[in-house]
Formats: structure tokens, C-alpha cells, sequence
């Protein structure tokens, strides 16, 4: 059985940095697709950032790049997100995605993943 569990969300100012984390158990993070997404009130779920199974290349939302980095770790089976320069469009609740069987094209999309963490809110204040 797979579980993701988030842990690091929290009530931050604008400018100031936050790491997320994802425990995963019941798959190996190595080996699948993994992703950050976000929802915020009365908007869909959007990708935000991600890393493709085949090769670890990482791919990130245009308004995100140069602020957060995604990165895994197969040792500790687990997966990051280090948001920094944090903005109060970034406030959303923050949810880990994994799938072992999506293609590089769907990276993005929420319905390719078969596997998602509850969520941790971010909340940035100006």
C-alpha cells in the first residue's frame, strides 16, 4: 500500500523561505514520477513542480523557477520542495504526487498521478 504524508507547510512572510517534505512508503521515489501541486481557494489544483522517473530531469511552473527546487531522496525515500522568496500568490495547500507508469507529457497533469499525500497549507502575508 502506498502512503505520501507532507509535513514543512506553515504561516510565513513574503520573502521568506519554507521546505516541504513527503514521506513516501510503498513505492521507491527513485523509480517513479514525483510532483508538487498546489490549491488555492476556489482555483483548480496546478503543477508546480516535478521530477520524470526516467533520467531525474526536473521540470518546474514558469512562475516558480529560480525560487523552488524539487529534489528526492532514494535513501530516505523521500521528496522535497525548498520554496524560497515566497510570495502571497504562493499561499495554497501544497500536495506530493507519485505515479510509476505516467509519460514525460503528462508530468503536469493531477489525473496521471495514481498517489497523493493530504496536503500541508502555506500561508505567505505581505
Amino acid at each position: 500500500q502506498v502512503h505520501l504524508v507532507e509535513s514543512g507547510g506553515g504561516l510565513v512572510q513574503t520573502g521568506d523561505s519554507l521546505g516541504l517534505t513527503c514521506a513516501v512508503s510503498g513505492l521507491t521515489v527513485s523509480r517513479a514520477s514525483v510532483a508538487w501541486f498546489r490549491q488555492a481557494p476556489g482555483k483548480e489544483r496546478e503543477f508546480v513542480a516535478g521530477i520524470f522517473r526516467s533520467g531525474g530531469n526536473t521540470y518546474y511552473k514558469d512562475s516558480v523557477k529560480g525560487r523552488f527546487t524539487i529534489s528526492r531522496d532514494g535513501l530516505k525515500n523521500m521528496l522535497y520542495l525548498q520554496m524560497n522568496s515566497l510570495l502571497p500568490e504562493d499561499t495554497a495547500v501544497y500536495s506530493c504526487a507519485a505515479s510509476t507508469t505516467l509519460i514525460l507529457s503528462s508530468l503536469g497533469s493531477p489525473r496521471a498521478y495514481a498517489y497523493w499525500g493530504q496536503g500541508t497549507q502555506v500561508t505567505v502575508f505581505s
